[in-house]
């Protein structure tokens, strides 16, 4: 069997660092949680735009799972056949044969069954890439491009101007001023009106969430990444919602509310105890 390249890490480290970003942790606490470093967690978190490119559900008990792959492994070395270790196991003999013929180590001095190589052989072949639809349909893709960046085309194919956008007057939030958000479309309103525009062809259909994706997502390829700047929030990284729910760390903590003040800081007899509103007046 061909090798399949470089060993990455396994699936159920990287399912353990998604789990604890979707509870709401930080990137660099979910990567030490994981066993992973910093910038292998930050990495991750950038290529999938702050969403999970797995399935986080646990596998069914239809693939071998790798505790069962370490039993192969320490019964293959003991010398046992595939109708031995499948009974130990508690597995067909023939699928313990088909795991021994696919996965293998093929790039080792010592050639052999493992069972670390044999789970990264069998996750990267359960991997089933599909084309996103916004890489096939050049048509919905310069749609989409089109109405996310604000540039809508007449019949002719000039671009009709859009709304003109109201003065800007944040001052305190400077940086949103160049943001084109104001005459751009939002990935629900292209969704609904390609019903509008194409009643009859149901090519020209896409959920609101594959377009998030393709801005999001490292490697889609579909869009281009500056449309980010065209959505309403102007993230170009989704933030989970588990840090929506977690509440702010307050400034005011428990060890110095009023209520918990000391009795002697009451008299002010030490200068530490004076407010600086009566220190400024005094002086």
């Amino acid at each position: 069997m061909r090798s399949p390249g470089r060993w990455g890490f396994p699936r159920r480290v990287e399912r353990e660092f998604w789990l604890r970003i979707q509870e709401g942790e930080r990137t660099v606490q979910a990567a030490e949680a994981a066993g992973v470093s910093e910038v292998i967690g930050g990495r991750w978190f950038r290529q999938g735009g702050g969403m999970s490119p797995m399935n986080l559900a646990e596998p069914s008990g239809r693939y071998l799972s790798f505790t069962e792959r370490e039993e192969i492994a320490i019964l293959r070395a003991q010398g046992h056949g595939p109708r031995e270790i499948g009974r130990r196991v508690g597995r067909d003999p023939s699928t313990i044969s088909r795991e021994l013929r696919r996965n293998a180590a093929t790039r080792s001095t010592n050639p052999g069954y493992r069972a670390s190589t044999a789970q990264w052989k069998a996750e990267i072949a359960a991997q089933r890439p599909k084309t996103a639809k916004l890489v096939s349909n050049d048509s919905l893709r310069e749609y989409v491009q089109d109405r996310l960046a604000g540039n809508i085309r007449g019949p002719h194919g000039t671009i009709v101007a859009g709304p003109t956008a109201p003065p800007w007057k944040g001052l305190n939030k400077p940086h949103r001023q160049d943001r084109r958000w104001s005459t751009a479309w939002s990935p629900e309103q292209i969704v609904q009106r390609l019903k509008v525009d194409f009643p009859d062809d149901e090519s020209m259909r896409i959920s609101h969430e594959a377009i998030y994706q393709s801005l999001f997502i490292e490697g889609r390829g579909a869009l281009k990444r500056e449309l980010v700047a065209c959505l309403r929030t102007g993230r170009a990284l989704r933030v989970p919602r588990g840090r929506k729910q977690n509440k702010p760390q307050g400034h005011v903590t428990a060890d110095v509310v009023i209520s918990e003040r000391p009795a002697e800081a009451a008299d002010r007899a030490v200068p530490g105890h004076w407010e600086s509103q009566w220190c400024c007046q005094a002086a």
